[in-house]
């Protein structure tokens, strides 16, 4: 079984993701890279894989800088000081989940290539191993203002009220304070960093986002910003209380991002090739890494995904929630009310959903269900298996990070039914 799946290493803390593999990832990275800077999420998992990790470092002669609790993308900006980063989190997961995840200097997650060479060292134990006097150095720094700045110097100033759900994640220690910084009056829900996320799931979907939908509305609020555990996400609701779906939002940010190109995942709303017509929309598989690498590959403008990642390529290619905050509320300071820059977008059925399925049945599974969903029309297979119909389309893949089978359906008219055409073919080839 692979050990990358679409967003770095992932799995159960204690279980899957141990410290004995910890080391070993170090191990690996040390004998291909001479320094690293390496920060965690406030995951209970956090410090002991990252005393792991830092482990297999030194002993392969890296030097090691340290960054404490910090977002993703924080982290990911601070890598273009060294050959690379290494961030542990399990971003948007549960809090029993552990991970890690890499970056290049340019904010690019590692690639296939690099994953496969991690793997190599680890399967083979080829790691090296420094003499005594080569063992790495560590040392600590912050890196959070430089993150800060050059997000202040990209956005600049906004006079508004925002509440802001850190949902006890990472974000807590950096943007309510930025926002204060442009200006703005902040209310902050879930802003203490606690690994076992009391207040609500990580994942900043509307389910879990009543207490900001109805806070932003109490308080008389321009809008409302949502982050996910390491805020490489950023999901917002209007001064109405509106949670906003992801494919409004990649749609509202492509048209102020973007004259040329865009890049976005094959699950994208039909609705956003509408909106940003007359610009190239390059499609890739589900997953901000290939987002990212398209990015890289075309040169594009920008490139985001409907779950809450958004990409600036001109600053880095890491996902960053905490620059999407920003440029989010210096747009609505700049062009009005956000319920009325949303509305002017419009509005195609979807549903989203998922059936459970155990990693290692995946793969028979999809091949089973490909047969059957060649009845409801043309097969394409860049990611999973889409069906394009006369009136929309259907989405079936395995999940990269968690044991499930997703769905999405969208259509102009009749999309219950597609979804429900869709589920029963799923469920009978599983």
């Amino acid at each position: 079984m692979a050990l990358f799946g679409s967003s770095g290493i992932r799995g159960l803390a204690n279980k899957e993701i141990t410290p004995e593999l910890a080391l070993n990832v170090g191990l690996a990275i040390g004998s291909l890279h001479k320094s690293a800077v390496i920060g965690r999420d406030p995951r209970t998992s956090g410090e002991m894989i990252e005393h792991g990790i830092i482990s297999g470092l030194l002993s392969a002669g890296c030097d090691v800088t340290r960054v404490g609790m910090v977002p993703t993308p924080t982290l990911a900006y601070a890598a273009r000081n060294y050959d690379c980063g290494v961030m542990i989190t399990a971003s948007h997961n549960p809090p029993e989940y552990g991970g890690i995840k890499l970056w290049n200097k340019n904010g690019l997650a590692f690639n296939t290539q690099q994953q496969d060479g991690i793997e190599s060292i680890i399967r083979d134990r080829k790691w090296k191993i420094a003499k005594w006097d080569g063992i790495g150095r560590v040392n600590e720094t912050e890196v959070i203002e430089d993150h800060a700045k050059m997000i202040l110097a990209k956005a600049g100033k906004a006079s508004l009220k925002v509440v802001v759900d850190c949902g006890c994640g990472a974000a807590s220690v950096i943007t309510p304070y930025l926002l204060r910084r442009m200006g703005c009056k902040v209310v902050t829900l879930n802003s203490q960093p606690d690994g076992f996320f009391p207040a609500r799931d990580p994942e900043p979907i509307e389910k879990n986002l009543e207490m900001l939908k109805k806070t932003t509305i109490a308080m008389g609020a321009d809008l409302g910003i949502a982050h996910d555990g390491d805020a490489d996400r950023m999901m917002a609701v209007d001064n109405r209380g509106r949670f906003l779906e992801g494919d409004k939002l990649l749609a509202f940010f492509g048209l102020r991002e973007t004259t040329k190109s865009i890049v976005v995942p094959v699950d994208t709303s039909i609705m956003v090739d509408d909106v940003l017509n007359g610009r190239t929309i390059y499609k890739t598989r589900v997953g901000d890494v290939y987002v990212a690498e398209e990015l890289m590959k075309r040169n594009a403008q920008f490139g985001g995904e409907p779950s809450g990642s958004w990409i600036f390529p001109e600053i880095s290619l890491c996902p960053d929630g905490i620059l999407a905050a920003a440029r989010l509320v210096a747009i609505v300071e700049k062009e009005g009310h956000l319920d009325a820059l949303i509305d002017e977008l419009p509005t195609y059925p979807m549903i989203r959903g998922a059936i459970p399925c155990a990693n290692e049945k995946k793969a028979s599974a999809m091949k089973a269900i490909a047969g059957s969903l060649k009845k409801l029309g043309e097969v394409c297979d860049i990611d999973g298996i889409r069906v394009d119909t006369n009136n929309g389309w259907v989405l079936v893949r395995p999940s990269g990070t968690e044991p499930k089978i997703r769905i999405t359906a969208e259509a102009r008219t009749g999309v219950e039914e597609l979804y429900a055409k869709a589920e029963t073919l799923v469920k009978g080839s599983l």
